[in-house]
């Protein structure tokens, strides 16, 4: 168990994510700022991580004998008493003075602190996702407690964060599990893959469509590498799931992709990349988890070699947002071309978890706007000034340009494949912010004060603007 405390100013979904935690509805939420006022404690689960959960009010800024005063006391015995911290701010205001005062508060307890940037759906909390730098926790986890985005990373982020004398079941840091989930349509030979791999009979398998419904967790080493392997329950089309039972089976399968590392997609060699295969890589893409096709029953397939080929150009042709993607055909039956599959996998997760020094990015930069510069919107030039990578898993950049909310979708999509092609990332979900301003890693915009000074000066020559006007 990790004892888990969410913390942070009023209204910035802390009993939202409470409840999304804890898999039911236990803690009352309202936009009114204020409605928690005690610690609520609760259980729940994250990826495979068993919490003790405490809900607490929002952080105000006051000593007396108020009640507003009893419920900061009763968060700060919640922060001594937690292994862990989740440092809530709201990605949409971005961070406010009052999240700066309890960051420092939080800074004093000496404990691991994941700073979690909710409602953060959408592009409208990018900007607060990246100001959250200056809190000086690190890069902060985008999630949506409302709609269950982001968990994966936010399982991620509370992993690394917990203590090393931690007495759990968890594995230490330099030795976690790969995290692999084994995905795909019905009876397309996923747990039969999972046996010959771990080299006995696991898993229930047969002919017959739908055998396995919950996801199943199998650890297993392999070349003294630690590989947690998830078999899911075969995913159909949304519109011929009719039976309760099944749908909870495809919830389990979608929640296993988002807290895996990496994702096989395995298809029947028979007929591979039909629509519902599509769909899964689409799916996995967004979540942003790295992926590996997998062509299953490749001892059934006429002519190998030219069938490899027409797969691989269709996969490009059917899905240029992952490019690259490793193609293995194997036989689990046979054994055959199950040699290629780890190493693979190993390759997938080793892009996934890049990081790229900011200077070879910015090298990379000014080369890949010589070679196609981006183009002039209303007869304005977008001058590309800046990138650095902001994290890794999947990688992801903010790019600093002026008039950057006029860069096109297809000049964005130019970048990400030019990165992957320089730095040799095939396959790899990129993520790539475009934000107007000065580069935040000079030496003024790196301190918080000159910064918050910086931006009260320029609100004043506006307002003053205004009064001229």
């Amino acid at each position: 168990m990790v004892m888990l405390a969410i913390v942070g100013r009023p209204n910035v979904g802390k009993s939202t994510l409470f409840n999304r935690l804890a898999g039911r509805r236990l803690a009352i939420v309202d936009d009114r700022p204020g409605v928690t006022r005690d610690r609520r404690f609760g259980t729940g689960r994250l990826g495979d991580l068993d919490l003790d959960i405490i809900d607490t009010a929002g952080f105000e800024d006051v000593t007396d004998d108020s009640l507003e005063a009893r419920m900061r006391h009763q968060t700060e015995l919640a922060v001594a008493q937690a292994e862990v911290i989740l440092f809530i701010i709201d990605a949409r205001d971005g961070v406010v003075p009052l999240d700066e005062l309890f960051a420092g508060v939080l800074r004093r307890s000496g404990k691991p602190v994941v700073i979690v940037a909710n409602k953060a759906e959408g592009r409208a909390g990018d900007s607060g996702v990246l100001e959250a730098f200056k809190l000086g926790f690190g890069e902060a986890v985008a999630i949506s407690a409302a709609h269950g985005e982001g968990m994966g990373d936010l399982f991620a982020a509370v992993l690394g964060a917990m203590p090393a004398d931690h007495d759990d079941d968890a594995a230490p840091s330099d030795d976690k599990p790969i995290r692999l989930a084994i995905v795909g349509r019905p009876n397309a030979g996923k747990s039969t893959l999972v046996n010959r791999l771990i080299g006995e009979e696991r898993l229930l398998t047969g002919p017959e469509a739908g055998i396995t419904r919950d996801a199943v967790s199998v650890d297993w080493d392999w070349q003294g590498r630690r590989i947690r392997l998830v078999d899911t329950a075969g995913l159909r089309r949304k519109a011929r799931i009719d039976e309760a039972l099944e749908k909870l089976s495809t919830q389990d399968a979608i929640r296993a992709i988002t807290f895996a590392e990496v994702v096989l997609l395995v298809m029947d060699a028979t007929h591979a990349f039909e629509t519902q295969d599509l769909t899964i890589a689409d799916l996995v893409e967004r979540e942003g988890r790295a992926l590996v096709f997998v062509l299953a029953k490749w001892d059934l397939v006429e002519d190998p070699g030219l069938k490899l080929k027409s797969f691989i150009e269709l996969a490009e042709r059917m899905l240029p947002q992952l490019r690259g993607a490793p193609i293995v055909a194997l036989s689990a039956e046979t054994g055959r071309g199950l040699d290629r599959l780890m190493p693979a996998v190993l390759k997938a997760h080793d892009d996934w978890s890049t990081k790229l020094k900011t200077r070879d990015l910015n090298d990379w930069l000014k080369m890949a706007v010589e070679r196609h510069p981006p183009p002039a919107v209303n007869n304005r030039r977008i001058k590309p000034k800046y990138m650095a990578q902001t994290k890794a898993r999947p990688p992801t950049f903010v790019l600093f340009a002026s008039h950057a909310d006029k860069i096109p979708d297809s000049y964005r999509r130019y970048l990400v494949n030019s990165l992957r092609q320089s730095f040799e990332l095939p396959g790899t979900p990129i993520r790539i912010s475009v934000k107007s301003g000065k580069n935040p890693y000079d030496e003024e915009v790196a301190d918080p004060v000159k910064a918050f000074q910086a931006k009260r000066r320029r609100v004043r020559k506006s307002g003053e603007a205004l009064i001229r006007k």
